[in-house]
């Protein structure tokens, strides 16, 4: 795997990815939860993932070794790096970012840098159990779902709402940040993951698009993504730590 020897990891390994096409449920490939790496498919999260799991390996002659990208991987998606089951993926954004934040691989900058919260209401994945192929038949997965999501409930977020995001961005957003994108969808904290990316005066995002159905650069501002959407209400902002 070639090394980026730049300063921005985050966001020339991210530029790699651009084309790669947009395919949803690529972790789900059987009923035991394993590590999977599939950096020829990917959707918004295992995207982020996956450019986060290059950014932090070390690299050796200009070469990331596969045994310490798969261990990044491991840490980043899975609870405390530890492999036990469906539950112990971390498919919250809330819950990513408590991770990261807690073994030390990244930073909360909107917790620094943005006043405003949000309080975490997680239900979704509960109370859709038929829309995830390891939850629909397995009474123990939710169960341990609703266990989580209860952990978690109650706690607070710093985003920044969208009405304070101009074209421009904002000096305390950098290239190659992960931006995550609150939302308003009840039992959800986040709907889609992407990173910072200024091109030509502008905050735009570099993201794995579900309609353009490949990893692109947006060709509008992240604050017209936002203000098109009404189901998304600000963004976190999260930064790796080496």
């Amino acid at each position: 795997m070639m090394a980026q020897d730049d300063e921005n990891a985050m966001l020339n390994y991210g530029i790699n990815f651009l084309d790669v096409p947009y395919v949803a449920h690529t972790l789900e490939v059987n009923d035991n939860e394993e590590l999977v790496i599939n950096c020829d498919e990917v959707d918004c999260t295992t995207f982020v993932e996956y450019v986060l799991a290059m950014a932090l390996s070390p690299t050796e002659d200009g070469q990331i070794a596969e045994g310490d990208f798969a261990e990044n991987l491991t840490k980043i998606r899975y609870r405390d790096g530890k492999i036990d089951g469906y539950p112990s993926r971390l498919h919250y954004i809330a819950d990513w970012v408590n991770n990261g934040v807690r073994n030390g691989f990244l930073e909360d900058i909107t917790a620094i840098k943005s006043p405003d919260t949000q309080k975490v209401e997680l239900s979704y994945m509960s109370t859709h159990p038929q829309l995830y192929k390891q939850l629909a038949n397995s009474p123990a997965n939710v169960e341990r779902m609703k266990e989580i999501e209860k952990s978690l409930n109650g706690s607070t977020f710093h985003y920044l709402p969208k009405e304070k995001l101009t074209n421009e961005g904002l000096l305390w957003i950098k290239n190659g940040d992960i931006i995550a994108i609150t939302t308003n969808t009840p039992g959800l904290d986040v709907a889609h993951l992407g990173i910072a990316f200024y091109a030509d005066g502008k905050l735009s995002l570099l993201h794995a698009s579900s309609t353009e159905k490949k990893v692109v650069v947006s060709k509008v501002s992240l604050a017209q993504m936002l203000n098109k959407n009404d189901k998304w209400t600000g963004i976190r902002v999260l930064r790796m730590k080496k």
